[in-house]
């Protein structure tokens, strides 16, 4: 099978684990409770963090460079993508269920269904960047077997966490709109922004190959931006229970072995 078809099924499956997850407005009458809520987003972020170090990070740092440190280049782009994260966080107008609180410039014109929206949109990019970098490295050197492993591993391990994130995100629009089919539309198009990501991401990795470390540790810094911003505050709750932590570090765990396994 070629590379290319590979790198196509990864990028769909991070969407299709999105509508997968979507899909549970149907089976649900109301959101799911805060403690199943806590284990959701702890798994997510444990899966988003192993990757950002084991698929993103560590390809990065064994890539050689002429002009700086290694290091350097990776310290700075992964500052670099959590400023961008920043940056988009400060500009786009959305909303956190869980804080009950609006971010970004103020905007009378938008729903809070439609903030609610945005607040995931805004966090699927990292994630499809990091699938798409990932691929378009591992096209770009066809004749290293372990990059393209790593890629689909990557796509992978985030379609894992893409299903609960998509119950998350369409359990409470369903609960704001009284409406199962348009919670089910708005959390699937949460995740449509992921293969757009990643094929932008794919085609840079592919056609600028100087630019691979960079790409690599951007893509990690916006994920590890995501998992300190929004997700760990939200797994650990009010509540004095270990649920998220302990599905954190079993998300963390999941990922690594993922990564790790010889193919």
């Amino acid at each position: 099978m070629s590379d290319y078809v590979y790198a196509i099924i990864g990028i769909s499956v991070i969407f299709a684990c999105t509508t997968l997850g979507a899909l549970t407005v149907f089976l649900f009458k109301k959101s799911i409770s805060n403690k199943l809520n806590r284990i959701f987003i702890g798994f997510a972020a444990g899966v988003m963090f192993s990757a950002s170090f084991f698929s993103l990070i560590k390809p990065a740092l064994d890539t050689e460079v002429s002009y700086m440190p290694t290091w350097g280049v990776v310290a700075i782009s992964i500052l670099l993508g959590a400023g961008f994260l920043w940056g988009i966080d400060k500009i786009v107008p959305h909303f956190h269920v869980g804080e009950n609180e609006n971010e970004g410039l103020p905007s009378r014109g938008l729903s809070k269904t439609s903030k609610m929206f945005l607040a995931v949109t805004i966090h699927n990019v990292p994630e499809g960047l990091s699938v798409g970098i990932a691929f378009g490295v591992a096209l770009a050197n066809p004749n290293n077997h372990a990059l393209l492993v790593g890629a689909l591993l990557l796509a992978l391990g985030i379609g894992i966490q893409n299903i609960p994130e998509g119950a998350v995100v369409a359990l409470p629009i369903k609960g704001e709109t009284g409406s199962s089919f348009k919670a089910f539309l708005f959390g699937t198009f949460s995740g449509a922004v992921e293969p757009i990501a990643a094929v932008i991401g794919l085609f840079l990795a592919m056609q600028i190959q100087s630019i691979m470390p960079w790409a690599l540790a951007f893509a990690a810094g916006c994920m590890i931006y995501v998992v300190g911003e929004e997700m760990i505050p939200e797994m650990k709750g009010e509540e004095h229970d270990h649920f998220g932590v302990w599905s954190f570090v079993f998300g963390f765990i999941v990922m690594l072995i993922l990564d790790c396994i010889q193919f």
